[in-house]
C-alpha cells in the first residue's frame, strides 16, 4: 500500500499555462489529450476503457480511489490512458473485494501511467469546456517544463495515430454461448444460439459479456477481411467502440469498406465508435466534438416516442446531422442537451446503432434491452418476419413506437 508523497509534478498545457501539484503513479513524462469524465464511481471501468487509448483522462469527482482497486472491474487488460488528473486519491481505501488496500497509486505505478493531483480539476473542466480538449504533457520533470511547454502546441494530435488498431485483438477469437458471460477462446458453441461476428476497434469487455449470453461470437480485428468473416458463417455483425478519429485514413481504407459489405448482408448493431463507422460506411460524415460527452449521466431522446433515458458514454467524436440527410440511415435518437446524434437506423435494412453504453460499466442500466432487441432483429430476419424499418424490441417497453418506413 503507498504512503504520502511530496514529489512534485507538472501539467504542461497547449494554451501556455503550467499547473503544478502532486506526483502519483508511475514516474515519467505522458503526452494526451486532456478530456474530463464526470462519473462519480468507476474509475477502475473507465481507466481500462480502451477508448481512453491516446489521452490524459481527468476526473472531475473530488476524491479518487476511495474503494481500491479488485480483480473484477476491468473492461480490458491494461490501462489505457496515457496519463491521470485528480483533485486528490485516496490513500487509505476500503471495499469487501479490496482486502489488501490496494490502491489507485499502486495500481498506476504498476501499469507504468503517471499521475498528477493536488490541483484545481473543476477549473480544468471549465477550460475544457470553454476552449476545447487541449494537448498536454504530464511530467515529474521540472527541468524539462519549459522544453514541454515550447513542444506541446506543436505536438501532432493524437488521432494522427490509429488509436483503434492499436486498442483491437490482433487475431480471431472465438466464443461459445453461456450464461455466465465467460470468454473463453475456442470453446464449444451453442447450437441454438445465433452467430455474430465482433468487429474489434477497441471493445470493452462488458459488451462482450452481455453478446456471449446471447450468441456465440467470433471476435475479429479491426482488419479483417470480409471473407474472413464470410467464412465463419454469422447471423449478425456487431461493431464496438473504440478510440480516435473514425476518419483516420487506416480505418477509411481497411474497415469502413467491411462494414459497409457486411452490414448489406447481415443485421447489425453498432456501438459508440461502430455509430460513427456505420454512419461513414452510408455515407455520412463525422467531426471532432468541442469536449465530448464523457459520464454517466447523459440523457438521449427516442426521437419516434418521445421516451427519454440516462446512459453511459464516453466519445470525442460524433456523427453530422446534416449529413445524415440524402443517405438510407435516420437519427432514431438525439441528446437533449445539444442535439448530437445518439443513434441511427438503416431506412430499409436490419442496421441499428447507438452512441451511447447500454452495456454501462460504469452507469445506468436503461438501455440494456438492446442487446435483446439485436437478438430479436436477427430472429425476424431468420424467419422472414423482418419488414423494413421495423426493429422489433427496440424501444422502451410499454411505450408504443411510432411507425418507420423508409420513407418517412
Amino acid at each position: 500500500m503507498s504512503g504520502p508523497t511530496s514529489k512534485k509534478a507538472w501539467l504542461v498545457l497547449e494554451d501556455g499555462s503550467v499547473v503544478e501539484g502532486e506526483h502519483f503513479g508511475a514516474p515519467g513524462t505522458a503526452f494526451g489529450e486532456l478530456v474530463f469524465n464526470t462519473g462519480m464511481t468507476g474509475y477502475q471501468e473507465s481507466l481500462t476503457d480502451p477508448s481512453y487509448n491516446g489521452q490524459a483522462l481527468m476526473f472531475t469527482y473530488p476524491m479518487v480511489g476511495n474503494y481500491g482497486v479488485n480483480d473484477q472491474d476491468w473492461e480490458s487488460d491494461k490501462v489505457w490512458p496515457r496519463a491521470v488528473v485528480v483533485r486528490e486519491w485516496c490513500r487509505a481505501p476500503s471495499h469487501r473485494l479490496n482486502p489488501d488496500g490496494r490502491t489507485l497509486d499502486d495500481w498506476l505505478r504498476e501499469q507504468g501511467v503517471p499521475g498528477i493531483s493536488g490541483v484545481d480539476t473543476r477549473a480544468l473542466t471549465l477550460r475544457t469546456r470553454e476552449q476545447g480538449c487541449l494537448k498536454c504533457f504530464v511530467t515529474v520533470d521540472e527541468a524539462a517544463v519549459p522544453r514541454l511547454g515550447a513542444k506541446v502546441a506543436s505536438m501532432p494530435s493524437v488521432e494522427a495515430e490509429n488509436l483503434a488498431g492499436e486498442a483491437s485483438v490482433d487475431a480471431v477469437r472465438t466464443y461459445g454461448r453461456n450464461d455466465a458471460g465467460d470468454l473463453v477462446d475456442g470453446s464449444a458453441p451453442d447450437a441454438d444460439a445465433f452467430t455474430v461476428a465482433v468487429l474489434d476497434t477497441g471493445i470493452k469487455r462488458n459488451i462482450l459479456r452481455n453478446l456471449v449470453r446471447r450468441f456465440n461470437l467470433v471476435h475479429c480485428p479491426w482488419d479483417v477481411e470480409p471473407d474472413a468473416v464470410r467464412a465463419h458463417a454469422p447471423d449478425g455483425l456487431f461493431l464496438a467502440n473504440g478510440p480516435g478519429d473514425p476518419g483516420h485514413p487506416d480505418i477509411v481504407q481497411r474497415t469502413v469498406p467491411t462494414i459497409r459489405a457486411l452490414s448489406e448482408a447481415l443485421p447489425t448493431f453498432g456501438i459508440c465508435y461502430g455509430n460513427q463507422l456505420v454512419s461513414r460506411a452510408w455515407g455520412a460524415t463525422t467531426h471532432k466534438m468541442k469536449f465530448g460527452h464523457r459520464g454517466a449521466n447523459i440523457p438521449v431522446r427516442d426521437e419516434a416516442t418521445g421516451t427519454v433515458r440516462i446512459t453511459s458514454q464516453n466519445h470525442g467524436f460524433a456523427v453530422d446531422p446534416a449529413s445524415v440527410e440524402g443517405t438510407e440511415l435516420r437519427v432514431w435518437e438525439r441528446c437533449p442537451n445539444d442535439g448530437t446524434v445518439e443513434a441511427l437506423m438503416h431506412r430499409s435494412l436490419p442496421v441499428f446503432t447507438t452512441q451511447y453504453h447500454p452495456e454501462a460499466c460504469p452507469g445506468p442500466w436503461d438501455s440494456g434491452h438492446l442487446f435483446d432487441a439485436f437478438r430479436d432483429l436477427i430472429a425476424s430476419v431468420r424467419d422472414g418476419s423482418f419488414e423494413p424499418g421495423a426493429f422489433p424490441g427496440l424501444h422502451v417497453q410499454g411505450v408504443a413506437p411510432v411507425p418507420l418506413t423508409p420513407s418517412a
